[in-house]
């Protein structure tokens, strides 16, 4: 009976063994997801946070109407280059060489179309100046034509955002219109 008894304590072992070794294999695969899905959301949130300094920089150039007057330098007060902002990760802009972010911006004017007179409001002061007719260069010259004195400026503005510490890249594309005077031309 002792023979039985000894055989049966080393498949014991043995299984135990088996066991134990699949219990490793299931817990650094368990530890191996966690660390890639880690990664995969820090990613996502970088990306994110790229994505949100190029929108803050394309809303700080279009709140000043610099970008009209010198597409070449649009960005006020740029950190590094004329059409360049620094943004912390916090979104606040940065000055040189402090910024996490550094986005590129470059404004487009794609199109610059009259407004017609009919189309402005005339009890509305931001109209009041646009609503003498515009003088024709084409049939009687001189006369008017029905477009009034402003018109819209169609424009693109680009924003390329690089995260400088994680390498993320972000490119967000706005569009804006801006009244203008009728005689201006997309520079």
């Amino acid at each position: 009976m002792r023979n039985k008894f000894a055989q049966e304590r080393g498949a014991a072992l043995i299984v135990s063994l088996i066991m134990l070794l699949l219990i490793t294999i299931l817990a650094i695969t368990a530890f191996r997801l966690g660390k890639s899905n880690l990664q995969i959301v820090g990613n996502i949130q970088q990306r994110d946070q790229a994505t949100a300094a190029a929108q803050a920089a394309i809303d700080t150039t279009v709140s000043s109407v610099q970008f009209i007057a010198t597409p070449s330098s649009p960005v006020p007060n740029p950190c590094k280059g004329t059409n360049t902002l620094c943004i912390a990760s916090s979104g606040a802009a940065t000055t040189a060489g402090t910024g996490e972010i550094d986005v590129t911006v470059t404004p487009a004017c794609d199109s610059i179309e009259p407004i017609p007179v009919t189309a402005l409001n005339f009890a509305d002061p931001n109209d009041s100046g646009c609503l003498v007719g515009a003088g024709q260069n084409f049939g009687v010259v001189g006369t008017n034509s029905n477009d009034s004195m402003c018109s819209n400026s169609v424009w693109n503005i680009h924003a390329v955002a690089q995260d400088t510490v994680t390498g993320a890249t972000a490119t967000v594309d706005e569009g804006t219109g801006v009244r203008v005077p009728s005689w201006t031309t997309c520079p």
